[in-house]
């Protein structure tokens, strides 16, 4: 009735995975991931998603980004010094301390999280937007 044999198989390909940045760790260079980054350590360079549109950056009150950052979502609690682009939703907890300039589409803000820079938004796409970009984005075919 009750199998473990699902702790020996590896997760499905593409399944979102999950890495961590520990504490007492800094990484001196960009880093890109898929699935979701933790970070309770620091990173001194960029951050970036891969462009499956499903990355989860977050920095919990011990972590800190001192570069850009561009993900979908990302919940932060912990300090970045840099412009951050997201394209989905931003949430920033009591302890976020973001010194530059923020692009979101969707904000939730707490009490107590700091911002000095730029507060963007961005409207979410439009059917006619995204279609364009389908269209600018389509090989075109060649001439016989």
């Amino acid at each position: 009735m009750f199998s473990s044999n699902r702790k020996n198989q590896a997760p499905s390909v593409g399944a979102a995975a999950t890495s961590l940045i520990a504490r007492g760790l800094t990484i001196r260079g960009d880093v890109q991931f898929s699935g979701t980054l933790h970070l309770d350590g620091v990173v001194e360079g960029s951050v970036h998603a891969d462009t499956s549109g499903d990355g989860v950056l977050t920095i919990s009150e011990t972590g800190r980004v001192i570069g850009r950052i561009e993900v979908p979502h990302a919940v932060i609690n912990g300090g970045v010094t840099g412009n951050i682009d997201v394209s989905e939703r931003l949430e920033l907890a009591p302890l976020a301390r973001i010194d530059g300039d923020v692009q979101y589409q969707v904000l939730e803000m707490a009490a107590g999280a700091q911002v000095n820079g730029k507060m963007i938004h961005r409207a979410p796409a439009t059917v006619r937007q995204l279609a364009q970009a389908a269209i600018e984005a389509a090989p075109v075919p060649a001439e016989a």
